[in-house]
């Protein structure tokens, strides 16, 4: 099965991943890819406490997710890759990993950032890292949930509004 989804949300692990995707999913594990967090202890716990006991959550800098990559591919249950923002995903990709798409799940207001839909708000750094990833193949689209319709790539970044 190895890893379903590949995902950007800026809120980690949290009830939409756990519940919204790890159950239709039958997800075992998420992979968490946030150097800050892959050194703290403390925040792995945190993340840990919010996964039930079935769901394995593996805690990666980039360099390491890079390394791990086939280990996570070869794995018999479906996994979820999460990076907290898009500069992330985007060295994931450019580093080689096989990524064939990326759910845009939850990038949430903050200074600097332009209203795309609801669940997403975009600075032009972002907008440029998005379209890099796609630019190498990959099917970017936005989607909060698994039963909510995708939102491709060129339609996310020509919405204003929210």
């Amino acid at each position: 099965m190895a890893i379903e989804v590949y995902r950007i949300d800026d809120r980690l692990v949290h009830g939409q991943v756990v519940v919204g995707w790890g159950q239709p999913l039958a997800l075992g594990f998420i992979v968490l890819v946030d150097d800050a967090v892959a050194a703290s202890d403390w925040e792995q716990d945190l993340y840990r406490m919010g996964v039930p006991p079935e769901m394995t959550v593996h805690f990666e800098t980039v360099a390491s997710a890079l390394e791990h990559a086939a280990d996570y591919a070869a794995r018999e249950e479906p996994g979820l890759l999460l990076t907290g923002d898009t500069a992330a995903m985007r060295a994931l990709v450019e580093g080689g990993a096989a990524i064939p798409r990326v759910n845009v799940g939850g990038l949430h207001h903050r200074a600097g950032r332009s209203p795309k839909l609801r669940y997403v708000f975009l600075d032009p750094a972002e907008e440029a890292d998005l379209r890099a990833i796609a630019s190498r193949g990959v099917d970017v689209s936005a989607q909060d949930v698994p039963g909510t319709v995708p939102v491709p790539l060129r339609e996310l970044l020509s919405r204003s509004g929210g």
